[in-house]
């Protein structure tokens, strides 16, 4: 029976100088101990000089993961570059501070992916705040215009579909995950989700830490992908950005994104997604009024 090879792909820079060396130790060991014997990890590593490549040196001579190391421009170039050298038919991408608690998950998505002949399948995850908590992440496809409906580390997705739309757009330092995860939705492709939880992640602390560019590459990436749909003037722009608020016409296209039956849910989770939203910018303007 044909059994299709995985590539994990993680991307390094300076993980030891970092304080990272050891939860990668963990990755390594937890994706060795997968159920799925079909699996390459594939290291892209960023030329680092404190001493990571000796590790990684460590554990390609172990036989758990391949790495090449060269300069890049940041982890979404880095992904392209890995994508080009990966062996398998389906790919993840995980941080090197990321791991697979569910050590039988590979294979039970490989299954579900075959299946259903699927372009990618996402699936629940425990993302790790740097305030130091941990809550669960449930996908919430019926928002993907509005907001990013699952994280990067929650995904599989078929290698070739990530060929045929050009992987991540590395201009996007912070977003690109996003900005792919709409174009797979705008182009229809097949998503199946796997209702379990197998991942834990942690929080990027430069989304946290850099609000102005998250804002900037947001509107870059809703003006980039729904323009040929409706005029993405500076107004509709900052309302999305603000209220996940979308034109009539621009929401009424993007709902024939779902199958006929799920267009009702569509709209009531648009819905709920502007009220939040809108509610919390009246909570933010009367805090900030009970300040002055």
């Amino acid at each position: 029976m044909y059994e299709p090879d995985v590539t994990i792909i993680t991307a390094t820079s300076n993980i030891v100088e970092k304080g990272q060396a050891d939860d990668f130790t963990l990755q390594v060991n937890l994706i060795d101990k997968q159920s799925y014997p079909y699996i390459e990890h594939l290291v892209v590593d960023n030329a680092s000089t404190d001493g990571t490549q000796d590790l990684l040196k460590e554990y390609k001579n172990g036989g758990y993961i391949s790495f090449y190391s060269e300069p890049d421009n940041g982890k979404f170039d880095a992904y392209n570059k890995a994508l080009v050298r990966a062996k398998g038919k389906y790919v993840s991408f995980i941080s090197c501070d990321d791991f697979y608690h569910d050590i039988t998950c590979v294979q039970d998505i490989v299954s579900i992916m075959e299946q259903n002949e699927a372009d990618f399948c996402f699936f629940n995850s425990y993302c790790c705040h740097p305030d130091g908590y941990v809550f669960p992440f449930t996908p919430a496809v019926y928002n993907a215009f509005q907001v990013s409906p699952f994280p990067r580390q929650a995904v599989f997705f078929r290698r070739e579909t990530l060929e045929e739309i050009k992987g991540f757009d590395s201009k996007f330092k912070l977003l690109a995950d996003y900005d792919l995860t709409i174009r797979l939705f705008l182009n229809e492709y097949n998503g199946i989700y796997y209702p379990k939880n197998v991942v834990t992640y942690k929080l990027g602390d430069r989304v946290m830490k850099h609000p102005t560019q998250v804002e900037a590459e947001s509107k870059h990436i809703f003006y980039k992908n729904y323009r040929a749909l409706h005029p993405m003037t500076d107004d509709v722009l900052d309302r999305m950005i603000k209220f996940s608020e979308m034109p009539r016409p621009l929401l009424e296209k993007l709902a024939e994104k779902f199958p006929p039956d799920d267009k009702e849910l569509f709209y009531e989770m648009y819905e709920e997604m502007y009220n939040m939203r809108t509610n919390a910018q009246k909570e933010l303007r009367a805090q900030e009024r009970r300040n002055r």
